[in-house]
């Protein structure tokens, strides 16, 4: 049996190894849903405030 050179065995080593691949994807994983959480509570949080206006434009005008 040939033993592999260091280069070899280093390039093999590379190849096998996806750990740096999995942090990469669970990185884009967890932007995607910080993105989401973000834009969703745009979304309500514009949409909560209209209402609450709406619904506080009578009193202001009755307790006046």
């Amino acid at each position: 049996m040939v033993p592999e050179s260091g280069e070899k065995r280093l390039y093999a080593r590379f190849v096998n190894e996806n750990t740096g691949a999995m942090v990469v994807e669970y990185g884009l994983i967890v932007a995607l849903v910080t993105v989401s959480i973000v834009g969703g509570s745009l979304m309500i949080g514009s949409s909560v405030n209209d209402n609450l206006e709406s619904a506080a434009a009578p009193l202001t005008l009755s307790a006046r």
